[in-house]
């Protein structure tokens, strides 16, 4: 899957999106800490920061960490106030 970073969270993890394996919406925040150590002290036991949002696929919005993905799916990291 990709994880796509809009915003701040894209200047906070230095990329612009990594690609990586991962099951379910706690397994991708375990990376995404992992991986960018910028982002990590947004995230928590519970997921992201309130200021941070996930969307999927540009659908919905995540926040349960057992919220499952497939190999194609396309998780954007942006700010929770992003749009206005």
């Amino acid at each position: 899957m990709f994880v796509e970073f809009l915003g701040i969270p894209r200047e906070r993890a230095g990329v612009s999106e990594i690609e990586l394996e991962a099951e379910t919406f706690g397994q991708v925040l375990g990376e995404i800490s992992a991986r960018c150590p910028g982002l990590s002290d947004l995230i928590t036991a519970e997921g992201f920061h309130p200021s941070i949002a996930a969307n999927l696929n540009g659908d919905e919005f995540v926040k349960s960490l057992e919220t499952r993905f497939a190999n194609e799916d396309r998780l954007l990291i942006l700010s929770a106030d992003a749009g206005g």
